[in-house]
């Protein structure tokens, strides 16, 4: 059955960051994810997994400067350097937080860099961190992201993604099918399950994430049947994790309610 993670960026934001595993945990939920945990020592993070029966998923090598707009800078070119140092800085983190996948952001790339030289430099820093991760044993992943939602990021289709991964060929190296993006930016979210599930031995999908479409609010409102897609997955084997990436519409505890029905797989 598929098992479920909040996303403590997005959910819980009721409550203090370092306060939302409790909540969490409270709610049902047995693992979580976020975007970024340096902020807080791992000591501290990883002492509140235990605190709460909690795994840690997933959660992102350092992005540049989220602040001020950036959003990534695996294909930055200039960046190299300061992209190796942060991805040592997270496979770290990820040691002590037992964490088994980092998500790396392409990022977006300055206006009028040439598309094949952010592409060479995206696959070189990919294939150097997927060695990396790999002699770590964890995963490395990434994310096609909307248009819509992130303007200029250089990741967009699923196609790109599985063609990036395959040109690199590292058996760690895998993609986050975030079904949110895939659906604001092409569609047709059945059809490219089975084709990118087929195989649940051999798939490059290593994470999904899901969301609301458009509003990116709880997986049960929106256009999307979530809950189909969700016993799609199931049938075709995925063993993984699903990462609830939305944005609650009042407070997270009370929009729970589609969690009902899979809070038992989630254990």
């Amino acid at each position: 059955m598929p098992r479920f993670a909040a996303n403590l960026t997005m959910m819980y934001t009721e409550h203090v960051f370092l306060d939302r595993f409790a909540a969490a945990a409270r709610d049902g939920f047995t693992a979580v994810e976020y975007l970024f945990p340096y902020e807080h020592p791992a000591a501290t993070l990883a002492a509140l997994l235990k605190e709460h029966g909690l795994r840690q998923v997933l959660f992102n090598s350092p992005a540049g400067d989220w602040k001020a707009g950036e959003r990534g800078i695996a294909a930055l070119p200039g960046r190299e350097q300061e992209f190796r140092d942060g991805f040592l800085r997270a496979i770290e983190y990820a040691r002590l937080l037992e964490c088994p996948r980092i998500h790396s952001m392409a990022g977006i790339p300055p206006t009028g860099v040439d598309r094949a030289r952010v592409l060479d430099v995206y696959t070189a820093n990919l294939a150097w961190a997927a060695e990396q991760a790999r002699a770590a044993g964890v995963e490395l992943l990434i994310e096609p992201i909307a248009q819509r939602n992130m303007p200029g990021f250089f990741l967009n289709r699923q196609e790109e993604a599985h063609a990036i991964v395959a040109e690199i060929g590292a058996p760690n190296l895998k993609i986050l099918m975030d079904l949110f993006h895939c659906q604001v930016e092409e569609g047709d979210l059945a059809v490219k399950i089975r084709k990118y599930l087929a195989d649940p031995k051999q798939t490059r999908v290593g994470h999904f994430q899901v969301a609301g479409v458009p509003e990116r609010h709880e997986p049960s409102t929106g256009e999307v049947n979530f809950s189909y897609l969700f016993d799609l997955i199931d049938e075709l084997g995925y063993e993984g994790w699903i990462g609830c990436e939305y944005i609650p519409a009042a407070s997270t505890s009370a929009g729970l309610g589609w969690f009902k029905k899979w809070k038992a797989a989630a254990r």
